[in-house]
């Protein structure tokens, strides 16, 4: 009992203890490393622990280079801080900004609505519609956003498919009785709810259900798979979403810094080539993804999908009229609603055509590497302050009673206070300083030579290895500490076994986002399994055939468009060390294409 009791204590206090022991623990590497090399190891996995076991808060965390980088001699501080706020920093505010507007005016509500009365509520199609709806919300929203935005939508509808949830679990419950007791009154299975006409209110009859209570819980319990179905499906496509565009998750951020920090010279990465490979994986796995749930929780089944049978008809027709009735609510477009989605089709389209590299973009007409996308960005977010939220009028300047309050801009600053994540702009930033530390003392060169064994291992495999041991990784840490922590490393092993280091730091950039099988893995994970009504074991159960599926999935796209569109066959000029001088040599050969070493 007394061991019980001193490890709730050590329990409760186990995040002063982590701070206590491990810079202790980590003191060896000083001692055993080259000074530089062996000072900034220490401070990167001194970081890694905290940011693993949160002993401090992540942002908190991500602070630490600009004190212990300095004072350690390991990089001076008016490098460090300048980190905190490179030109990606400002991107990732531009589509925070523009999210904010969209939310402040409810475009994103009208979206999700239009696209579910598209898809109609068979349940199968239903789940289709949840996870385009929230896919293409977060590659623009946050992901945590998208699914707390979506999951009250998604209760709304289940529960007028299947009845209070209550009642569904109870019904799951029942015991099968004598054939003479087995009629029961018909809300004990809410999907088959009855709406009485005048006369049957006025006889007082009272509908009954025929079937055998076996028969009751079987339906019951398949109406409650399904309903986990549409809960789980949510937060996975927001996931996915997330990864289609370089603003959608922080993830995606942190390799286009790193990218330019490590390889200035490297401009094959922007917003529009990155959506020309993403997007297309996004679709494939959202599909591979939606047939896997489907199957998984009964959705694809003939019951509910394709046959049309009776006894469903006034829940499906409910189901439609809640969705027609939410859509009513929002009324025609109004000015605002539509200045916001003129602006977000403008940010859209300027950030894809600046320079796609499939075709000559509009960034031409300026000097070479001087607009960026966070110029776009910030070119449109700054006009959303200032654009009037109703519709200007010549009548207002000659009417003598016309109100004279101030105009309301589509975004004010307060709001846009309010809805940045200050504290994931601090993490950029303390990632983006921890690899310029790691390029700068030398340790990324270090533990790139203590990685030279895996040259024997072809790049397709490693490829694949990598990926899985980042989406495996990210179960359990911040997939934005993963990111940090792992792409410098993987960039260095690319180097030293020749290989385009793109080829390695993209699957490891998209699988950090991979997150399925554990309520912790991510913010969208956990707001599904508050709810109440996810077990663990069913995030296990589908998390890990998602987390296979997905690995495939960014396999596939990386070794078909993603090779040539990158051109990731060859061996660039912009990943050669400084003391190389030899010109374009080829990768280690590729074998699923062929290609000569």
């Amino acid at each position: 009992m007394e061991l019980v009791k001193f490890s709730k204590k050590l329990w409760c206090v186990r995040n002063q203890l982590v701070l206590l022991l491990a810079p202790l623990v980590l003191l060896p590497l000083l001692f055993v490393l080259p000074a530089k090399e062996g000072k900034c190891l220490y401070v990167v996995l001194l970081m890694a622990l905290f940011w693993c076991t949160e002993a401090l808060p992540l942002a908190v965390t991500a602070m630490l280079p600009i004190c212990l980088f300095p004072t350690m001699g390991i990089l001076p501080s008016k490098k460090v801080c300048p980190q905190y706020f490179l030109e990606t920093n400002f991107l990732f505010l531009s589509g925070l900004l523009m999210a904010s507007a969209i939310e402040e005016w409810g475009l994103h509500r009208r979206i999700a609505l239009r696209v579910l009365k598209i898809v109609g509520v068979k349940p199968a199609w239903l789940i289709m519609g949840m996870m385009i709806t929230s896919s293409f919300l977060s590659m623009w929203l946050s992901n945590t956003a998208t699914t707390a935005m979506m999951l009250p939508i998604a209760n709304a509808i289940l529960e007028s498919l299947f009845g209070d949830l209550k009642t569904l679990k109870d019904n799951c419950k029942v015991k099968e009785v004598p054939e003479s007791q087995c009629q029961v009154k018909l809300h004990i299975l809410p999907s088959e709810k009855h709406i009485l006409t005048e006369e049957e209110r006025a006889d007082g009859m009272e509908k009954v259900d025929e079937r055998s209570l076996e028969e009751i819980r079987g339906d019951a319990e398949y109406q409650l798979k399904v309903w986990k179905g549409f809960l789980i499906c949510i937060p996975y496509a927001a996931s996915i979403g997330g990864t289609a565009t370089l603003t959608g998750t922080a993830p995606n951020l942190i390799f286009i810094g790193q990218l330019k920090s490590y390889f200035p010279q490297c401009d094959l990465i922007n917003f529009g080539s990155w959506i020309v490979f993403a997007f297309p994986l996004m679709v494939i796995f959202l599909f591979v993804a939606w047939i896997w749930i489907a199957i998984l929780y009964g959705g694809l089944t003939s019951r509910l999908c394709v046959s049309k049978q009776k006894s469903h008809a006034a829940a499906e027709a409910k189901a439609r009229a809640i969705i027609d009735e939410d859509y009513k609510k929002l009324g025609p477009i109004n000015f605002a609603e539509g200045s916001i989605s003129f602006f977000f089709i403008i940010f859209a389209v300027l950030l894809f055509t600046r320079d796609p590299k499939f075709v000559t973009g509009w960034s031409i007409f300026f000097n070479k590497g001087y607009v960026s996308d966070a110029v776009t960005g910030v070119f449109i977010v700054s006009i959303l302050f200032f654009f009037p939220s109703q519709r200007p009028s010549l009548r207002w300047w000659f009417n003598p009673r016309a109100s004279t309050t101030p105009y309301v801009p589509l975004l004010s600053w307060k709001r846009a206070q309010e809805c940045v994540p200050w504290n994931i702009v601090l993490l950029l930033g303390g990632g983006f300083a921890m690899a310029k530390g790691c390029e700068e003392s030398g340790l990324a060169v270090l533990i790139g030579k203590h990685l030279q064994p895996l040259a024997h291992v072809p790049p397709a495999v490693a490829s694949i290895l990598i990926t899985a041991f980042i989406a495996c990784f990210t179960e359990f840490a911040s997939n934005t500490a993963t990111i940090i922590i792992f792409l410098p490393v993987i960039a260095e092993l690319a180097m030293r076994v020749n290989v385009n280091p793109l080829y390695f730091m993209i699957p490891a950039t998209i699988g950090c986002s991979y997150a399925f099988m554990l309520p912790v893995s991510t913010p969208p994970n956990s707001i599904a399994f508050a709810s109440g009504h996810l077990m663990v074991k069913d995030m296990v159960k589908t998390g890990f055939m998602m987390n296979i599926l997905g690995i495939l999935c960014a396999s596939l796209a990386i070794n078909t468009w993603g090779l040539h569109l990158f051109a990731l066959h060859t061996y660039p000029d912009w990943a050669r060390t400084l003391n190389t001088t030899a010109t374009t040599m080829t990768v280690t050969t590729l074998p699923a294409f062929n290609l000569t070493g």
